[in-house]
């Protein structure tokens, strides 16, 4: 173990915040050991800026209930942890482990009770990675660095504590954690680790809870570097272990929406995990689409219980939450609606609480080469930045233009006249229609038709299935009504 200078390594008191100085004070004032560890020491020595901050101790998690009262939480069954509220931050505090000393495993080495006191010696060896094992006491200005750790910061170098295979074995998400730190930080992996990261080793996922796995999927989709990991994800056979129906190859549409949630993240801006889960799971739903499309389901149903079918797939690997999981029905629903809005419920539709969302997801995929969009995502682009006159006459323009290809539409659809008079014989042939003025006339020729006898002349002959014009049927009867019985006014 060796001792480093805070300053040295380019640490300061400056570079933290409150919250975690607060935790570390009030458990050394306990006289409690409290060290700051984990991934925010490494991002402040390389120069980063860190999400978060981990602080451990020697206090079992009972001990820190004591000395931060309702501030505090117990969590964790299988590693057992303190959540320590200061203000609205929220620090993680754990208790020095020691190893376990009846191994509590499943079948497949994964360990699944870890609640053995110990030392920071013996802490140190239940790191994963040698870069996250440096302790820094912020007060006493110290860095203890027990694996040389800051020569694999130096070298940019992502080493496994012990032997990969065992480290693997005892937690398979340590396999995720890899690329995700060698695509975040940029670092290359140990030549040790790259020997055992085979697809078969990769099976050890299944094993993990579906929740779990969830949860780090979605670090690896707000890390700001996914564009990067994804690939590796398909070279190292853990794309297999976390999505169950997408193929593993990445289409620009895909490519596209990883590169735009990296560049959100870099200016600041907030993405929405599940909205990537709606990227990856597109084509397996419109499939499903299809699929219910060629039974005759009807359309909303089809979409509906595509979605449906789709999710609850995906579900064997990584649950996604019932609110993540409505945001992503939500999403795909909407690019119907913005496909083919009616001109009337446009500006309605502007102010959707998912059209913002929609409209991403839309434009992503016009511009990754989706010709079934129509062009509708460049539409409401430039929709959304018009003025209140503006957004009139683009709407008057958009039903004149809709109204067109309907009409377009149709008349491509209308069979030919004389195909359906060849094909269908009408009931009743009539010559031309006649008003009501127009029939009166031409009903005195029938009545004065006399012959020399005061008979009546024949009638010329009519071709059958044609009524005349003087044909009764076409004459409506008079009735006198007799209105003496009717009483007007309100009745009894």
């Amino acid at each position: 173990m060796q001792t480093l200078h805070a300053s040295k390594c380019g640490l300061s008191t400056t570079q933290l915040p409150s919250s975690i100085l607060d935790v570390i004070d009030s458990l050394t004032k306990a006289g409690y050991e409290a060290y700051i560890v984990g991934g925010g020491v490494r991002d402040l020595m390389l120069g980063l800026e860190p999400k978060d901050f981990d602080a451990v101790t020697n206090a079992t998690p009972s001990q820190i209930k004591e000395v931060f009262g309702r501030r505090c939480r117990i969590i964790g069954r299988r590693f057992e942890l303190a959540h320590v509220y200061s203000g609205r931050e929220l620090i993680e505090v754990a208790t020095f482990r020691a190893p376990p000393k009846k191994a509590v495993t499943s079948a497949s080495g994964m360990i699944l009770r870890d609640n053995n006191w110990g030392s920071i010696e013996e802490d140190f060896v239940r790191r994963d990675f040698s870069i996250n094992a440096m302790y820094y006491q912020p007060r006493k200005g110290i860095v203890l660095d027990f694996c040389n750790a800051i020569d694999d910061i130096k070298s940019k170098t992502l080493r496994l504590l012990g032997d990969p295979t065992l480290r693997f074995e005892e937690d398979p998400v340590r396999m995720l954690r890899t690329l995700r730190f060698a695509a975040k930080l940029n670092f290359s992996i140990d030549p040790a680790i790259l020997k055992v990261f085979t697809p078969e080793l990769t099976m050890l996922l299944r094993d993990v809870s579906p929740h779990r796995l969830y949860d780090e999927s979605q670090k690896l989709f707000t890390m700001g570097h996914l564009n990067r990991v994804m690939p590796m994800l398909i070279e190292f056979g853990i794309w297999k272990q976390l999505f169950a129906d997408i193929p593993p190859v990445i289409n620009p549409f895909m490519e596209r929406a990883a590169k735009n949630t990296d560049q959100r993240i870099q200016m600041g801006k907030t993405i929405n995990p599940a909205f990537f889960y709606a990227v990856l799971l597109w084509k397996p739903f419109l499939e499903r689409c299809e699929f219910y499309a060629n039974k005759g389901t009807v359309a909303a149903e089809a979409r509906a219980q595509a979605g449906l079918d789709v999710l609850k797939r995906q579900a064997t690997r990584t649950i996604i939450p019932r609110f993540a999981e409505t945001f992503i029905r939500e999403v795909w629903e909407m690019q119907t609606r913005l496909l083919n809005p009616k001109p009337q419920q446009i500006q309605a539709l502007s102010s959707h609480a998912r059209f913002r969302a929609g409209f991403d997801f839309m434009l992503l995929r016009e511009k990754s080469g989706d010709e079934t969009t129509q062009g509708m995502g460049i539409w409401w682009e430039s929709y959304q930045v018009m003025s209140n006159d503006e957004k009139e006459r683009a709407i008057g323009q958009y039903n004149r233009q809709r109204n067109k290809s309907r009409r377009k539409a149709s008349s491509a659809e209308q069979v030919p006249e004389e195909q359906v008079s060849a094909r269908i014989e009408p009931l009743v042939k009539e010559t031309e229609s006649r008003s009501r003025r127009s029939r009166k006339p031409a009903a005195q020729p029938y009545e004065n038709n006399r012959d020399s006898r005061g008979g009546r002349a024949p009638v010329a002959q009519v071709e059958p299935g044609t009524i005349h014009a003087d044909h009764p049927i076409l004459k409506r009867r008079r009735v006198q009504r007799d209105l003496k019985q009717v009483v007007f006014g309100p009745t009894q």
